[in-house]
């Protein structure tokens, strides 16, 4: 049987360099998962990335704890719905430690994320996820999230993507 644990879930600090480096550390762990494309963050990135986080009042972090340990991190990017004419926010990464997995850290996070956005004015939360991760999908459908879609006859949705030079 799994204990359950004392999570603690907090809104990133980015000058506070315990959050900050465990930021680092937590999205460095997801981009090392095949669910994250199986590479660590380059030199770059992890020199650069708290620092440009803060410098963007639109991105928002929410870190997960047990204790002192970091466990889990969702950064959010607040966007702009036209059609509601409102903020949205999307939820670009969604990190649980593999050790912590299946405990109710990322729905805990999410329940933050959500209070930000309300609080934001928001009119939606958005995210991608990639179709063979099953478990997140099975998790982001059991919070509410479902494929986007306007009229049923035109399909969901489809995340694209161009890479530029």
């Amino acid at each position: 049987m799994i204990e359950p644990l004392l999570i603690k879930t907090v809104r990133v600090d980015y000058a506070n360099p315990v959050h900050a480096a465990a930021l680092v550390d937590l999205l460095d762990s997801y981009a090392r998962d095949p669910a994250g494309g199986g590479e660590p963050l380059s030199g770059f990135a992890r020199a650069h990335l708290v620092s440009q986080l803060a410098a963007r009042p639109f991105i928002f972090s929410v870190m997960a704890f047990e204790g002192d340990v970091p466990v889990g991190l969702i950064n959010a990017i607040e966007g702009f719905s036209t059609f509601a004419c409102r903020p949205l926010v999307n939820v670009h990464d969604v990190v649980v430690l593999p050790d912590y997995r299946g405990r109710g850290i990322a729905a805990q996070m999410f329940a933050a994320v959500e209070m930000i956005a309300v609080e934001r004015g928001a009119c939606k939360l958005t995210l991608e996820v990639l179709s063979g991760n099953l478990t997140a999908r099975g998790l982001y459908e059991k919070l509410g999230f479902d494929d986007y879609r306007l009229d049923p006859a035109m399909g969901h949705a489809q995340f694209m993507h161009k890479w530029l030079d």
